[in-house]
């Protein structure tokens, strides 16, 4: 009865986040990111369900690139939702030539199977990856983006991560170009991707 009771709760969240992320309509353009910003991010392997995953096997691809984590409560369930929708907008042309790549930034309890199951959920275009903690903290300085552990009162000691929400747009060259503000509505996804797709 009671885990009847948390899959209505998690349907209700669920549908929820889906809403806003489709009605509320914010003006979130992308941002191109500052000259000397632009060396920043680089390269990285880390693993996914299906074995190693570098960044450098996408090349020819548009590349978003996501720092979060499967027991997030809203900030990457809503990122991930608004994003998926602005994947789901594009030609079938363009989408074969657009990834994304999950970060998570809490290899303790992120497994690659766990994160498969999850980014599963929003897009199949969507790869989940972790790696050892001072890997993903090398990658995320790379990148510009925080996070750190928080302990919240729960009987098992549990915490939360607070963490960067941008989405990075990494181009087919393999360079950092931009990056997307957290919940950036799907049509403004869909602008930003087709500007960075077309460009020479």
């Amino acid at each position: 009865m009671a885990e009847r009771i948390l899959m209505a709760i998690a349907g209700l969240l669920a549908a929820l986040i889906l809403g806003i992320v489709l009605f509320w309509q914010p003006e979130m353009p992308e941002r191109p990111l500052p000259r000397a910003i632009i060396a920043a991010g680089g390269d990285f392997t880390l693993q996914s369900a299906s074995g190693p995953v570098a960044l450098k096997d996408y090349r020819g691809k548009l590349v978003l690139v996501y720092f979060g984590y499967t027991y997030c409560p809203d900030i990457c369930p809503t990122s991930l939702a608004a994003t998926a929708e602005g994947l789901k907008q594009l030609k079938p042309e363009e989408q074969a030539r657009v990834a994304m790549i999950f970060i998570s930034v809490d290899p303790k309890r992120d497994t690659p199977e766990r994160l498969k199951e999850y980014v599963d959920f929003f897009h199949p275009a969507i790869v989940g990856v972790t790696g050892s903690p001072e890997n993903i903290a090398e990658i995320a300085k790379r990148y510009g983006v925080f996070y750190a552990e928080q302990k919240v009162e729960t009987a098992g000691g549990g915490y939360v991560v607070d963490h960067s929400a941008d989405t990075f747009i990494v181009a087919p060259d393999s360079q950092l170009v931009g990056k997307m503000a957290h919940a950036t509505p799907p049509d403004q996804v869909v602008v930003a991707i087709r500007k960075y797709l077309n460009q020479p």
